[in-house]
């Protein structure tokens, strides 16, 4: 793999772990009174899965985002607008969640992020299949952050 290759790589993995490295932080206070309150849902894994899961999916997320610029087919502009809308989108729900506490619009936000990504993982496959492989555990691990979402919105009312 060449230098060019690399930096690519790496710019795409580092903005993504980024992202979500800034959200948590400023979720993180959020985050720790809905734990202390109990409020999480039953289905709910211990909380240092989630940071573990998170950090392997923005990887992932990054791989795919550098392989369709490296090897789409040179018309890659939707599939990157698409890759940073959704990321964005991301970013919020730990806010919107944590931190606002507004569980119902929380689950409509993260369904309108299952919907990014699913239009960005089928881009991401037009453009190089692999790339969009990449972003199914994404997609499945939204999946069930809607339904502990759906729980906990449930829950608190």
């Amino acid at each position: 793999m060449n230098q060019r290759n690399w930096k690519t790589y790496f710019l795409w993995v580092i903005l993504s772990e980024a992202a979500g490295m800034i959200a948590g932080a400023l979720s993180r206070d959020g985050m720790l009174a809905f734990l202390q309150s109990g409020a999480q849902s039953p289905l709910s894994p211990p909380p240092v899965v989630f940071p573990l899961v998170w950090t392997a999916l923005y990887v992932l997320m990054g791989i795919g985002m550098a392989q369709v610029q490296l090897y789409g087919d040179g018309n890659t502009g939707r599939a990157r607008n698409l890759f940073l809308i959704q990321l964005g989108v991301n970013f919020l729900w730990p806010l919107i969640f944590f931190n606002a506490q507004a569980y119902g619009f929380a689950l409509l936000w993260l369904l309108l992020l299952l919907i990014l990504v699913l239009a960005t993982t089928l881009e991401f496959r037009q453009q190089y299949p692999q790339a969009g492989l990449l972003q199914i555990p994404y997609l499945l691990w939204l999946c069930f952050a809607a339904v502990l979402n759906f729980s906990v919105f449930l829950r608190s009312n």
